[in-house]
């Protein structure tokens, strides 16, 4: 067990364990964005940071089959930063906002020597979309094509420089996919951590492995950030899925299926 995964089990909550936590009828999310641990300056324009702070967080929602509604914000601002610059990093929340439909309704901001913020998104869901709920037999499946987020940190990291196209400055949401399909769905996640590391957490929450249809590459399985989906429905579903993907020009790729088997992560932990 990791230092997070430990520090998350020292609460003793029913509400924690999904993207979000169900509270009266809500849906729950906050994410940390912070400079020299999840970007560097010099990699993002100031409204890419402030989009990419709020992206994160809205995916949980979208993967919790919720309606995002709204956000509170946290900023920690550098004096450093211009009027401009902070009218910068208002323009990218605002983005992220509008394209959602979500109202920003408050939050805090403190000085502070670098850029961190941290964001809370309150969505509704009449039918959310859990971890829980994927039963042996079950296909597993994933939206789009993973592997981008790591090979752009890979060169940022090398050489300040990377495709701007990449799921690592601009993931693109399954919102329409998700609200359209959940009902049919018998859990679901974002990959934040990485497919593989992802499967382990389905793995813990349903006591249950994995038989792969084919190898899937460790650049692929172990590229975190890239907030597609993770989702398993059962096979009579596995028709109607496939149509609803097609229908959105969401892709998507069945690439095993539950059993009541041992699953471990091929991937290094990214926390700690």
């Amino acid at each position: 067990m990791n230092k997070e995964d430990f520090f998350i089990s020292c609460f003793n909550s029913k509400k924690i364990g999904d993207d979000a936590a169900i509270v009266d009828g809500w849906v729950v999310s906050k994410d940390a964005f912070f400079e020299n641990v999840h970007f560097k300056r010099r990699w993002f324009e100031l409204d890419e940071i402030a989009y990419k702070a709020m992206i994160i967080n809205i995916s949980d929602s979208i993967a919790m089959n919720a309606e995002p509604k709204y956000a509170l914000l946290a900023v920690a601002i550098p004096a450093s930063l211009s009027r401009h610059d902070i009218k910068k990093l208002y323009s990218g929340f605002y983005r992220a906002a509008k394209e959602f439909g979500i109202e920003i309704i408050g939050g805090d901001t403190i000085s502070n020597v670098k850029i961190d913020i941290t964001v809370t998104v309150m969505a509704k869901s009449t039918k959310p979309l859990k971890r829980v709920g994927l039963k042996a037999g079950h296909f597993l499946a994933y939206t789009g094509k993973l592997g981008s987020s790591k090979k752009s940190l890979r060169s940022l990291l090398r050489a300040d420089t990377a495709r701007k196209g990449s799921r690592f400055f601009a993931p693109v949401l399954r919102q329409s996919f998700i609200q359209k399909a959940g009902g049919s769905l018998s859990c679901g996640m974002d990959i934040s951590d990485g497919l593989f590391a992802d499967l382990s957490k389905l793995s813990r929450a349903n006591a249950l492995g994995f038989s792969f249809f084919r190898d899937i590459a460790s650049d692929v399985g172990c590229s975190g950030e890239e907030y597609e989906m993770l989702v398993g429905f059962a096979p009579r579903a596995r028709k109607k899925i496939i149509r609803l993907a097609q229908a959105g020009r969401c892709d998507l790729n069945i690439f095993a299926k539950a059993q009541r088997k041992k699953y471990k992560s091929k991937c290094k932990a990214h926390h700690f």
